[in-house]
């Protein structure tokens, strides 16, 4: 039995490093390929962005005093290389920060690019604005993305010259109209502006004053099946804007929904329950800090007629590979970065 015993502790010994080793490759298998080095920030940093809480109208005429102090949390991640580096300021849409913008904030690490991805709503104690945009003055996140050129203005590894906002939805129409020069001249007291901004599916359905004037290029990202905010009057601003000779560009992409880029949207696209959607109304700022719906000659509300609900959102693998290959491009041309 001794001898036994003996001969058997080596086969229960080698059974055991298999059964681990198995164990590990079983573990390893389920939580999938590490990632890319090249994806992977290499210092992560929390800032704490003072910003205000305002409502359009104050925002429209620049009455900073209406406004409620707040501060609204960004993350920047600084990307492995050397020296200063260009940056993106991302800006997140109703449903608040999400997993489109950590594929974007990944796949601009690994060209050599910095993110600041700003959290508007946590600081002013919002989860989602999405059944109540009322809640926020649309261009409140505007704001805060003027307040983030305030961190990078000074950041040792920032290069202040080479920074683009790009934001999503609610974030794009943040993005679109902060690239105003009217905004830009009232709001902006970093001493740095941005190189050009990156609006994905914007809301276009509001005309302000002094829109045709723009302070730095524009590229619209837009879904042609998209009925949250429709491309089509994105395209009729665009040719506004070319007609005045500012340089914009929208690339719009077949049978993509709101949302698109958003991997963990649904596939096909379904109706985002109880939403709000513009899609219906045409508001313009008639009167500086005015907005008034056209169909009724009165200051607009998201209780008129026009506001409807449950719009669909959906991801499209295909038009977000397009348009990740049409950011890189835009990217590399303003940042003079080499290709890939």
């Amino acid at each position: 039995m001794r001898f036994f015993l003996t001969g058997l502790r080596p086969a229960l010994a080698g059974l055991g490093v298999l059964i681990g080793a198995l164990s590990w490759a079983t573990a390893a298998q389920a939580l999938g390929a590490l990632p890319d080095p090249k994806t992977l920030p290499a210092r992560v940093e929390l800032h704490a962005l003072p910003s205000l809480t305002l409502s359009d109208a104050d925002f429209l005429t620049g009455q900073a005093a209406a406004g409620q102090a707040v501060t609204v949390g960004a993350e920047l991640r600084l990307a492995n290389v050397p020296g200063r580096q260009p940056a993106v300021v991302l800006v997140h849409g109703s449903s608040g920060m999400g997993a489109n913008g950590e594929m974007w904030m990944r796949d601009l690490n690994a060209m050599g690019v910095a993110t600041l991805a700003i959290d508007g709503f946590t600081g002013r104690g919002i989860t989602t604005t999405g059944a109540n945009q009322a809640q926020l003055g649309r261009l409140n996140l505007a704001l805060d993305a003027y307040k983030a050129l305030d961190v990078l203005a000074r950041h040792p590894r920032i290069d202040p010259q080479r920074v683009v906002l790009m934001g999503f939805s609610r974030g794009g129409q943040a993005t679109l109209f902060a690239s105003l020069k009217r905004f830009h001249e009232t709001w902006n007291r970093s001493g740095i502006r941005y190189l050009g901004y990156i609006p994905f599916y914007p809301d276009c359905m509001t005309q302000y004053q002094g829109d045709l004037q723009l302070d730095a290029p524009v590229r619209i990202q837009h879904g042609l099946a998209d009925d949250y905010n429709p491309a089509a009057p994105c395209k009729a601003y665009v040719d506004r804007l070319q007609k005045a000779g500012q340089d914009v560009q929208i690339s719009l992409y077949e049978g993509a929904h709101h949302g698109f880029d958003s991997p963990l949207a649904p596939q096909p696209a379904v109706p985002a329950k109880g939403s709000q959607t513009v899609r219906a109304c045409s508001i313009r700022e008639e009167a500086p800090g005015r907005l008034v719906n056209q169909a009724t000659g009165q200051v607009f509300s998201y209780q008129d007629a026009c506001v409807q609900r449950d719009p669909q959102v959906g991801h499209d693998p295909a038009a977000t590979e397009r348009a990740r290959v049409a950011v890189t491009q835009t990217l590399q041309t303003w940042f003079k970065l080499p290709a890939p």
